[in-house]
This record gives structure tokens, sequence and C-alpha cells, in this order.
């Protein structure tokens, strides 16, 4: 199963890596051909100059790039080229009108098409653990299983197009809140002069333990917030998700706080680091004196 990958970000540099260990990686490409080519001297494998030469050469591509309007123009390049029958497997996250529209355009040209968002982090990335939260035909996941087991390991079909991108949203609302909560929480110890590496040893093991806190607790508490996912992109997220509750009237109070609050830290520049990147704004907030 020959299977090309697009988009070598934070993300698609580990998912890339793992179809490779897998035997199934026939070669990339990346907007930005750079990082394609340090890739391709990396690994030894073929980088693409363009998504044109891609199309016609694989049984599958995957596709994890930043924004809708990146997944619609890949779709557009690769649909004319694509093989009968190839599959386009979308690990970006989108809103699911961008989804359905890119869904459309592949199976009109003799293709089929699966969004796929990941979740996990780079280090689930890296490690082949992400969790894959798959909308499409059930067939077409079966048929494409190998390549999905090569980058995740909780892999869940949700049922037609668009499911997967409509689960990944509620799994960014859920991960406003808990990072909404994990740094309010970790300024409030700082305030209280407690001993950061403590509590987060302590309270990780009990229920308010959590990925976040684990992953990211000790590296915010020393103001490093190197990404990991980028509050930039969290904050893109975030607008795809309250433009979906607003359709639905149904308010996210906690999305809409952390789409301002990141909105006021990329207004500082900051829109580069990872979204524990809050904990400037909590820990700020402590009064002085």
């Amino acid at each position: 199963m020959k299977t090309g990958f697009v988009g070598l970000g934070a993300m698609g540099l580990g998912m890339a890596r793992n179809l490779r260990r897998a035997g199934l990686l026939a070669g990339v490409w990346n907007r930005t051909p750079e990082k394609a080519r340090a890739f391709a001297a990396e690994t030894g494998t073929p980088a693409w100059a363009t998504l044109t030469e891609m199309a016609p050469a694989c049984d599958v591509i995957v596709t994890c790039v930043s924004a809708d309007a990146d997944v619609l123009e890949v779709i557009a390049a690769l649909t004319p080229g694509l093989r009968p029958g190839a599959v386009i497997v979308d690990c970006s996250t989108v809103g699911v009108a961008t989804t359905r529209r890119a869904a459309e355009a592949v199976r009109q040209a003799g293709g089929d098409f699966l969004d796929a968002p990941v979740s996990g982090g780079v280090e689930g990335a890296r490690d082949g653990t992400l969790a894959l939260m798959i909308g499409g035909r059930a067939e077409t996941v079966e048929k494409v299983r190998p390549v999905l087991a090569a980058m995740g390991n909780r892999l869940m079909h949700m049922g037609d197009t668009g499911a997967g991108q409509a689960t990944k949203a509620v799994n960014q609302v859920m991960c406003a809140g808990i990072n909404q909560a994990v740094t309010e929480a970790l300024a409030f110890g700082q305030a209280l002069d407690l001993d950061l590496d403590k509590v987060i040893d302590v309270i990780s093991g009990g229920a308010a333990g959590n990925w976040f806190l684990d992953k990211r607790g000790k590296t915010m508490i020393r103001g490093s917030f190197q990404p990991g996912f980028k509050l930039s992109l969290h904050h893109k997220d975030l607008n795809i998700c309250l433009e979906m509750a607003e359709r639905l009237g149904i308010p996210l109070p906690l999305s809409t706080r952390s789409r301002d609050d990141y909105a006021e830290l990329m207004a500082r520049g900051y829109g580069d680091d990872d979204i524990s990147g809050l904990f400037r704004l909590k820990s700020a907030a402590r009064p002085k004196g």
C-alpha cells in the first residue's frame, strides 16, 4: 500500500516517520521544500517536488496541514492525477463543511476520503500512539487500516464524512477547559508559595491527574513553552468550535475564554508557544505585594 504524506509539521513529521517504519511510506511533500528535503536526507524517502507528481504514485495519501484553505488547496492539486480507488486520509483539524467539500471532490475524481483528525500531541505522533477520530465509509476505514494503525493505537470510526471532525471539535473544547483548569490551579498554587513540582507529583496520582498536567505541568512552571500544540492553532480550532456551537445555539464559555486569552497572547507575540503558555496570563494575574 504505497502511501504519500503531505505536511511535515510538528505532528506530521512523527506520523510520516512511523509510516516509514511500517514500510508504507512511498514519499513526502511539504509546502516548505526544505523540510521535505531534510526528511528525504534523514530517511532516504523520496521528496516529491509537486503534489501532481505524488498523486499518481500513491494508493493512499495522508494529509496533515494547518487550515481549511490549505486542505482544499492540497485536494485541488491532488485530484486531477489521483489513482482510481485511491484514498485520501485527512488528519488536519478543519471545519465539517470543509471536510465534506474535500470528500466530494475526491469521490468525483474516483477516489475516497476519510476525515481522521488526531489527538495525542507530538509525543503521540512520535510514538505512534495517537487517537484517530475517523469519519467516512466503514469499508474504506478497513481498506486503509494498516496506514491508520501505523500512526495511532486508538482508531475509532465515528460515522459518516465529517463525524471525525465533529469529534475533534469536542476534543478541542475539552482541551480548552483542561488548559484553563490546570494553568489556573498551578498559578493558584504558585500564589500559595507551594513547591509546584510536589504539587504536580501528588495531584497527578489522584482524581485531578490528567495527560496535560503530566506532559506540560513541569515545563510550564519553568517558563518553557516549546510546542507541543501551538497556541495559535488551538485558537484557530476554537473558532471552528465556536462557529459550530453558535449554529446549534449552544454557549461554550470556557472555549470562548480560551479563544480570547489566546488572542491576547498572540498579540504579545506568543502564538508559536505551546498552549500551556496560557500559564503566562494566569501567573501574571497574581497581585503584587
